[in-house]
């Protein structure tokens, strides 16, 4: 069984910075795409960032410049750093994993990113 488990949400003030983790644990699974996704209430869920096990890189036009994604293969996690943060920033941070050579996508119980003064 996999298990996502997210952590770094919190409250920040406009400008600032906050750093998610996310750790996927499985035995013996590896994973291919990660990535983060958020959800504002009212919105729907949107992507925030992607990278794959390569490390190539895929970011929403909204956080480009500010927001990078990374991963560690070894420790099956995936980071996200976000920098000059905006109230609409603020959301719940969702992670998200596919598995390698499956059709299985898993998800994070989500994490509050606050922004604001």
């Amino acid at each position: 069984q996999v298990h996502l488990v997210e952590s770094g949400g919190g409250l920040v003030q406009p400008g600032g910075s906050l750093g998610l983790a996310c750790a996927a644990s499985g035995n013996g699974i590896s994973f291919s795409a990660m990535g983060w996704y958020r959800q504002a209430p009212g919105n729907e869920r949107e992507l925030v960032a992607t990278i794959t096990r390569a490390s190539s890189t895929n970011y929403a036009d909204s956080v480009k410049g500010r927001f990078t994604i990374s991963r560690d293969n070894a420790k099956n996690t995936v980071y996200l750093q976000m920098n000059s943060l905006k109230p609409e920033d603020t959301a719940v941070y969702y992670c998200n994993a596919k598995q390698r050579y499956s059709s299985l996508n898993y998800w994070g119980q989500g994490t509050q990113v606050t922004v604001s003064s």
